[in-house]
């Protein structure tokens, strides 16, 4: 597996596997409706640099990474991962875990930030756990799922030091 800057020709393999995500409604609070270009422009625009993870030309799966807050707080990012369905279990999340706190050390972050882990989401709580980070607080009933009706989010942090 190689995992490198995301280009502009990937986004065609990417933009599927963040519309299922999307669509899936348990796991990230983005809008369900998004299209396309707001996609675009949330996953690969804004932030500070987007990744793939690839295998023999096939997008497994992605993160972006931004500084969390401006100004006093940009010195801690926040990462967004999502994984092709086709490849869940195969450790590409792990993979780009450990990818980003390298990348976020590099670009001179010293802590990273998660703002709301679905706490159903146990697989994903549990790898970041398994990558050093602690859940420092739980937002009640902060994500409506769309199986399990209204669902607590974790605040989850590292520091890169």
């Amino acid at each position: 597996m190689n995992i490198r800057l995301i280009s502009d020709a990937d986004f065609d393999q990417v933009w599927p596997i963040i519309h299922e995500v999307v669509q899936a409604q348990e796991t990230y609070a983005f809008d369900p409706q998004m299209d396309r270009d707001s996609a675009w422009n949330l996953w690969v625009k804004l932030p500070r640099a987007t990744f793939v993870a690839e295998r023999d030309g096939q997008i497994l799966g992605t993160y972006y990474i931004k500084p969390n807050a401006a100004g006093p707080g940009d010195h801690v990012c926040n990462c967004g991962y999502m994984t092709a369905p086709s490849a869940r279990g195969q450790g590409v999340a792990g993979a780009l875990c450990a990818h980003s706190l390298k990348a976020a050390r590099e670009l001179g972050f010293s802590a990273m930030q998660f703002n709301s882990v679905v706490s159903t989401n146990q697989v994903a709580v549990a790898l970041w756990q398994k990558h050093g980070f602690e859940i420092v607080g739980t937002l009640p009933k902060a994500y409506r799922h769309a199986r399990h009706g209204l669902v607590d989010c974790y605040v989850m942090y590292r520091s890169l030091g």
